[in-house]
């Protein structure tokens, strides 16, 4: 099972394993000298970033979903030990877990009733998991909703700032370019945005931006827009 990570960075990041997540390496022809500083104090700054918003995902996930490395190669060893709380499971199965309270009833059933059509209509699994770390069921998801690479596990947790973090699944992260979830994150996620609307207005947006998105059909072109 392989799964890609998408912290609020834009980033552009290649995979090449499950389990570690390196940044594609920047070389810089030596003519170039007077930018070759730059563009290495560029390149550290950027890497730092990278590093920052790896172990905050980390953090996040290891009480979500304990799946894989940081995108840096920093093991979740790292990070805060990972919950598990099955007992903050709701009793009967459904796609949005909101142990936070962000949304209202009426929300949650819109949401479920938009998610379960996107998985009728596109075979895509999206969930939602609404959280403040530690307060979670954390582990305990990944059997509840048994996750696969068909599956898109959204967690919205405001802890480091920006709202929206995504575990995507291999088969998806063939379908959809991975700068959408960078932009979707930073349209709707940060904190501006939540602040001002509510986390719930966040949520609703990135679902929908998420389904319009899994509806267009693959090509160059398709999730270049964040709707």
């Amino acid at each position: 099972m392989a799964f890609v990570q998408f912290p609020c960075s834009s980033l552009t990041l290649r995979t090449t394993s499950r389990s570690v997540f390196t940044a594609t390496p920047i070389s810089v022809s030596p003519k170039f000298s007077v930018k070759s500083s730059a563009n290495n104090k560029k390149t550290k700054s950027t890497n730092w970033v990278a590093s920052f918003n790896s172990k905050s995902l980390s953090f996040l996930l290891s009480g979500a979903l304990s799946l894989s490395l940081s995108l840096t190669g920093v093991g979740i060893s790292e990070a805060k030990v990972g919950v598990n709380k099955p007992e903050l499971l709701p009793k009967e199965f459904t796609y949005v877990i909101d142990v936070a309270g962000f949304l209202s009833d009426g929300q949650e059933r819109r949401l479920v009733q938009e998610i379960a059509n996107i998985e009728k209509d596109t075979g895509f699994k999206l969930r939602l998991l609404a959280q403040n770390y530690p307060d979670t069921p954390g582990l305990a998801i990944k059997d509840y909703w048994q996750v696969d690479d068909r599956t898109i596990v959204f967690v919205a947790d405001p802890t480091f700032g920006n709202i929206l973090n995504f575990n995507v699944g291999a088969t998806v992260d063939l379908d959809i370019p991975r700068s959408f979830w960078s932009r979707l994150a930073g349209k709707y996620g940060n904190i501006f945005y939540w602040k001002e609307k509510g986390e719930d207005a966040s949520i609703e947006a990135a679902v929908m931006a998420i389904s319009n998105c899994l509806r267009e059909p693959v090509g160059p072109n398709n999730c270049s827009e964040v709707k």
